[in-house]
């Protein structure tokens, strides 16, 4: 979502290496979650900033001025110069469509190349025992919970039915706000966590895997952004290109082929549950089938 060029000046990480070890503890936490979460604090308040950290606002503040800053709004500008423009995503189809425009063949070309590359390192050694790992997760399972916001929560929807229909339990976390907290709330602990979920570390996102750590929840994560903060919190790390280079826009299918692998390998590893789940789907449609009219 976010372009950083490598040559841009890191002026809050310079303050924060030079004058990091001269404040206190508590301020420290703060510099330190700012750091490591940096495209989060760009949408956070001071007071949110606070409630993740259970500290005060004012000790936010604080922390912010003893690195330099007039306070957040001026931290803010800055780490927003050093990522750089933000590519929306009216931006990306405005990219990828200029290109493709009048040529049919260009459009297929992008679609399925992209599909190609994904399915090519799907296939690779470390992603294929990624898989098997989450695959023995989910077979252990009481029940899956499927996290994507957006547009993968879309896919969320649809993987929780395959699911169910194989007869592993599902729920789905795709909501925001609120909306996302009454989902949340149907975690507990046996169950297994499959997360969409790129570079941003949005509060959706973190506020889900603090829910799942609390409660020993290992969490598969579908990803192409290995470096994530949360592909570094994730028991599972499943690499899944979906194009959107330079600009253009990301392919949402390359993602779904990944969830019917692994919802398929699930089918298969526990047969014997899958054929019952679906016999007893089969019994309840012949029964909802409109029955002969009496005479």
């Amino acid at each position: 979502m976010i372009r950083k060029d490598k040559a841009r000046v890191d002026i809050y990480g310079d303050r924060f290496r030079t004058r990091g070890h001269q404040l206190t503890p508590r301020l420290l936490l703060v510099a330190r979650y700012i750091n490591e979460n940096r495209e989060a604090v760009l949408e956070q308040t001071a007071m949110e900033i606070a409630s993740v950290l259970k500290t005060s606002d004012a000790t936010v503040v604080r922390a912010i001025q003893a690195l330099g800053f007039a306070g957040l709004r001026d931290l803010k500008q800055t780490l927003e110069q050093w990522f750089g423009p933000i590519v929306t995503s009216s931006e990306k189809m405005s990219s990828t469509v200029g290109l493709l425009t009048s040529d049919v063949n260009a459009s297929i070309d992008f679609v399925l190349e992209g599909h190609q590359h994904t399915c090519a390192v799907l296939s690779e050694p470390a992603n294929r025992y990624a898989l098997a790992q989450a695959v023995a997760l989910l077979s252990q399972a009481r029940q899956v919970a499927i996290f994507g916001i957006g547009a993968s929560g879309i896919l969320a929807e649809y993987s929780a039915r395959l699911f169910s229909r194989i007869g592993l339990p599902a729920t789905v976390l795709n909501r925001t706000g609120i909306g996302l907290s009454e989902q949340l709330i149907a975690l507990q602990r046996g169950d297994v966590l499959v997360m969409m979920a790129q570079k941003s570390a949005h509060r959706e996102g973190q506020t889900t895997l603090r829910e799942a750590r609390r409660l020993g929840i290992p969490t598969i994560l579908l990803t192409n952004a290995l470096d994530s903060r949360f592909s570094k919190e994730a028991s599972v790390v499943i690499h899944v290109p979906r194009g959107g280079e330079k600009g253009k826009i990301p392919l949402h299918g390359t993602v779904l082929v990944c969830l019917e692998m692994m919802i398929l390998s699930v089918a298969s590893t526990e047969p014997q549950r899958t054929i019952k789940s679906m016999k007893r789907i089969n019994e309840f449609h012949r029964g909802l089938k409109p029955g002969k009219k009496s005479g």
